[in-house]
């Protein structure tokens, strides 16, 4: 892995961009019109917040979101923004890690359907899979 390939598989960062085929197999299911919590290269939706216009505060509008949340310690309060969400009426599709050891899962993930993801997902086009496992995790009003 060199270049700024490498970022991604290391603990320098927590955003793990959506591999495009991925998000087309659950896009054309449900849609998307809102991703969260994105920035500029690698929104999935017409419409988006950047961490700049930070999501956790915006209202969802009951719209048919796509989030991949950053994996670090933020991922519980975009766990719970998604649940809560759901309940207002938007129907939230989550790309998460699956770390069924952590309360984030407890507390959120495990009201949702989930979906546990064979194998490992390649993420930002990178030829190596990330080092866990992905499940989504689906929010529905």
């Amino acid at each position: 892995m060199e270049g700024m390939n490498t970022v991604h598989f290391s603990s320098e960062t927590d955003v793990w961009s959506t591999p495009q085929d991925f998000f087309d197999k659950y896009n054309e299911i449900y849609d998307f019109q809102l991703d969260p919590c994105c920035n500029e290269e690698n929104k999935k939706c017409p419409r988006y917040f950047t961490q700049e216009a930070d999501g956790l505060i915006k209202s969802w509008g009951g719209y048919r979101v796509w989030m991949n949340p950053p994996y670090g310690r933020e991922i519980r309060k975009w766990m719970k923004k998604a649940y809560e969400e759901s309940k207002n009426g938007a129907t939230v599709v989550c790309l998460v890690p699956s770390r069924t050891d952590t309360n984030w899962w407890h507390d959120y993930a495990m009201k949702g359907k989930i979906e546990f993801i064979k194998g490992r997902l390649k993420f930002g086009g990178n030829k190596n899979p990330a080092p866990f496992p992905s499940a989504v995790v689906t929010f529905e009003p």
